[in-house]
């Protein structure tokens, strides 16, 4: 009989030759696949490299996507920290955008100094109240977050589905319906070739971090994901801190909202997240919800995702077989992690006289 235990826990040294192994293995697991389909695997390695890294445009094109996926995964680790389990950074992201898109066709003729803040600051508040309905509800009612947040998902989707076929049509565009496109004073400015928001995903970064390990507020978050009964005993004000974490925490999704439609889609569009709220999931879990490590995961990730686009146009791959190579690579990185808390037992049957 097999029998799963809790390991009593792995030296920092330990954890990593665990990663780097699991790593190598699975890039041999994903190897074997692609021999299997007919590809050269040091071939594809070499073309995902180089069409993530190999120039100034394929850099550009990983930076651009790392930029939603870590801003989006920064803000559901402070709700994972506090063990609100927010699955709602997909529809926290479009409701975000939204809100931005929002203001900028009730007052377009603002300059961008005023325009660009006050979108941010609206997609931070829309972002913030779509997570906070969850919250309220299970405070008041004691329903599942994890739920209500994977539902609202689709109503956020199928909101801006609505608006983008119905009322926010651009006439202009004839051949598919779209949202009007951006102005040059709502459009997010560039900084060496890619749009500022990197910079606003750094210095998120560094102020999570900050907040997390050295403010009182960071400290609640942490001691209310241990246990509430410890954080009432302690005097902390549970409900306060459950809203404004979960505030934050869709506020800072619907600010990568905002981000990719603004500094790369130049609209809003029902399609624009291509299901990166839930890739944000996994990048902060493998990150153990610590935001320089989300920095390293959310940028792998992305160098994943646009390596795998690359393979399919230089190699005339299925996109299908790209899914398969990074489904691979993830699940085994995600077995190290059952692996570096959890130990497989075989456990004697009892005989009985």
């Amino acid at each position: 009989m097999l029998k799963i235990q809790k390991k009593q826990g792995l030296t920092h040294k330990q954890e990593v030759i665990l990663r780097i192994s699991t790593i190598m293995i699975a890039l041999i697991a994903a190897g074997l696949i692609m021999a299997v389909l007919g590809y050269n695997p040091f071939t594809m390695y070499s073309k995902l490299i180089k069409g993530a890294l190999g120039s100034k445009y394929n850099f550009t094109s990983t930076i651009t996507k790392c930029i939603p996926l870590l801003i989006l995964s920064l803000g559901v680790s402070i709700a994972f920290k506090m063990k609100f389990w927010n699955i709602g950074a997909e529809g926290q992201f479009y409701m975000g955008a939204f809100g931005a898109t929002w203001v900028w066709l009730a007052l377009p003729d603002l300059p961008a100094i005023v325009m660009l803040p006050l979108m941010l600051l609206t997609a931070l508040v829309f972002g913030g109240i779509w997570a906070l309905i969850p919250a309220l509800l299970k405070h008041k009612l004691g329903t599942s977050e994890t739920l209500v947040t994977l539902m609202m998902n689709y109503i956020a989707i199928k909101w801006v589905t609505y608006l983008q076929y119905g009322p926010w049509k651009d006439p202009a565009e004839k051949n598919m319906p779209k949202i009007f496109k951006f102005t040059e004073n709502s459009t997010l400015p560039k900084l060496f070739g890619v749009h500022i928001g990197w910079i606003i995903a750094l210095v998120l970064v560094v102020l999570i971090y900050v907040m997390m390990k050295y403010t009182k507020f960071g400290f609640e978050i942490s001691v209310l994901g241990e246990n509430a009964q410890t954080a009432r005993y302690a005097g902390m004000n549970v409900t306060r801190t459950l809203i404004l974490a979960v505030l934050l925490s869709g506020g800072i999704c619907g600010l990568a909202g905002v981000i990719q439609a603004t500094g790369n889609e130049g609209r809003l569009a029902a399609d624009i997240s291509a299901g990166l709220g839930f890739t944000a999931i996994i990048t902060a879990w493998l990150a153990k919800l610590s935001a320089p490590m989300i920095l390293v995961t959310s940028f792998l990730f992305a160098v994943l995702l646009q390596g795998g686009a690359y393979l399919q146009v230089a190699m005339q791959i299925p996109a299908s077989v790209s899914g398969v190579i990074q489904g691979i690579i993830l699940f085994f990185v995600l077995a190290s992690e059952f692996f570096t808390n959890y130990k497989i037992v075989v456990c004697k049957p009892e005989v009985n006289d």
